[in-house]
């Protein structure tokens, strides 16, 4: 198991049950209690359902006295960090249990509460699912609040492709319905909310990438210091695409672009290695050119396909006629976010777009220890 998933451990789940008996005098938690000994083996988001549901079991029936126990729990400081993610997924499976808008809207204010903590922005999609434009409704007036969090639950827990987070097929098939959340954000005094802005108009680009081109450019046209970061930010897939508006509205240029094979400096790849490789990229334009560089690696899966995730690598300019090699490590260490399997994989850069053919190379298998 990887640091992550031991975010949520024993000792949280033990400390976590005396906050809430603390919070509710006269309440045991035993299938709390019990839950410790699942969690060892277990991935981050499974050990949130082994500790949401022990709670499920646990807890009185109803959801007022859920909300009146989390509220409660907010007075103990110990109550912060990721023990927060299974509480605020109690509040919400209590809140639908009971089927009534009155707890349906109680349980969106106890989110922006213990967002504050941790964050709510998983447990919300579970609400946004139940009833979507009710939540919507809601999240918009949280881009006012005075805490940056709350802000920024807005736009996250809203966002179509959250990491982590269960898919929302509604906000998938009605891209245009956290405008507003987004028109709000994109300018948030804090680069904590801009960021999430940007990452909510990056996701969808994958559903409807007109839509993000449309609000960039709308954005571009009144734009503060900080409005070209975040519109960089969210054209980023656009961008690593080809997508010639993208580029256009961030002011890259050269369509006559050509990027040489990649030249791989070994083909064979140490487990924990790295793969060090570099590229000619030349303007065969007689035109100035501005580039923006980006090299994928077509990664090894587990059922014997490749896919690859496409990287930023750097942006140049580039004069007539001319030619600039660009050089790039990367890495296989073990990382969260990724498993690494041994067999071929390739390496490919492309210029605004335009791609190279791809250069293979081997990982290596793990040497036993």
């Amino acid at each position: 198991m990887g640091a992550m998933d031991e975010l949520i451990n024993s000792s949280v789940v033990t400390e976590l049950r005396s906050i809430l008996m603390g919070a509710e005098p006269g309440v045991e938690l035993p299938t709390l209690e019990r839950s410790r000994s699942s969690l060892a083996g277990q991935r981050l988001r499974q050990r949130v359902d082994i500790v949401r549901d022990a709670l499920l079991e646990d807890m009185p029936a109803g959801y007022s006295a859920v909300h009146r126990i989390m509220l409660d729990a907010l007075d103990d400081p110990r109550f912060t960090g990721w023990m927060v993610w299974p509480a605020t997924e109690v509040v919400t499976g209590r809140a639908l249990q009971s089927g009534s808008l009155a707890d349906f809207d109680a349980a969106l204010t106890v989110l922006s509460r213990l967002t504050e903590r941790l964050t709510g922005e998983f447990a919300v999609r579970d609400l946004i699912a139940a009833r979507p434009e009710r939540a919507i409704a809601t999240m918009q007036t949280w881009t006012n609040h005075d805490d940056e969090n709350v802000r920024r639950l807005a736009t996250e827990g809203s966002r179509a492709y959250l990491p982590w987070a269960k898919r929302v097929p509604w906000l998938v098939a009605n891209p245009t319905a956290t405008q507003g959340i987004l028109e709000a954000t994109y300018r948030d005094p804090t680069e904590y909310v801009r960021r999430s802005a940007a990452n909510h108009l990056n996701d969808l680009s994958r559903i409807d990438p007109q839509l993000v081109i449309a609000t960039a450019l709308r954005w571009s046209k009144k734009p503060d210091d900080t409005t070209p970061k975040v519109i960089r930010h969210g054209l980023r897939t656009l961008v690593k695409q080809g997508n010639p508006e993208a580029l256009a509205l961030l002011g890259y240029s050269g369509g006559k672009l050509v990027v040489r094979e990649p030249r791989i400096l070994h083909t064979s790849v140490a487990w924990d290695g790295t793969v060090e490789f570099s590229a000619e990229v030349v303007n065969e334009g007689p035109q100035p050119a501005k580039a923006a560089i980006d090299y994928s690696i077509g990664f090894q899966r587990a059922n014997g396909t490749v896919t690859a995730k496409t990287f930023k690598l750097t942006s140049r300019q580039l004069a007539p006629g001319e030619a600039v090699t660009v050089t790039k490590t990367h890495s296989f260490r073990p990382i969260t976010t990724r498993s690494y399997y041994p067999g071929q994989h390739y390496v490919v850069v492309q210029a605004n777009g335009l791609a190279s053919v791809p250069a293979n190379f081997v990982l290596n298998k793990r040497e036993p220890s």
